[in-house]
């Protein structure tokens, strides 16, 4: 769980015993039933990605649901329509090692952290039941943990987003998809 930087920064400043209690007693390797409730009922989450140089950080979005845990490691969500700049799914395309951070702001809950290999699966049959999907992309935990939300703010839902796919529904069209130096060239 730890590599030598945080381990050398761990010794330098006498963090060592305090990052081993809890890499023993909060990491884990498949998800629990209570981990599986907390995830798919979030309605975003946090992804970063890099590949050499590069690193990202993204949200990503959908309906309550829209993430599941679907093996006792692995959890999955659809990719929708985005800005066709394809940052996150180019870095897994490179290099699948990810992290995600899943997070509620209701002032109680923990937040759960996650260190994974990522996969796109481009299959029409595996991402049916996500109305909009554009493909699926699916994450095998490497290891799971809690994570102290004492810095995290609490703050309600107000509405998500118009832009969210869901049966029956077709999202408007984004403002920066009409832009002039977009809008004839967004469907090549």
């Amino acid at each position: 769980m730890y590599h030598q930087g945080m381990r050398e920064l761990q010794d330098r400043y006498g963090g060592r015993k305090v990052a081993d209690a809890l890499e023993k007693h909060r990491k884990h390797v498949e998800f629990t039933p209570e981990d599986k409730q907390y995830i798919e009922e979030l309605p975003f989450f946090f992804l970063a990605t890099s590949y050499g140089d590069t690193v990202d950080c993204s949200i990503k979005s959908g309906h309550p649901g829209f993430l599941e845990v679907v093996r006792g490691n692995q959890v999955q969500w659809p990719d929708y329509d985005g800005n066709r700049m394809y940052r996150s799914l180019g870095n897994i395309l490179r290099n699948p090692n990810v992290g995600m951070l899943f997070v509620k702001f209701d002032g109680e809950s923990t937040r759960i952290r996650l260190s994974g290999k990522a996969e796109i699966l481009e299959d029409p049959s595996c991402f049916v039941h996500f109305p909009g999907a554009q493909r699926l992309i699916r994450v095998t935990a490497e290891y799971i943990y809690y994570n102290c939300p004492r810095s995290v703010p609490k703050m309600e839902m107000i509405e998500h987003s118009a832009y969210l796919p869901k049966e029956g529904y077709t999202p408007p069209i984004p403002e920066w998809k009409k832009r002039d130096y977009i809008r004839d060239i967004i469907n090549d």
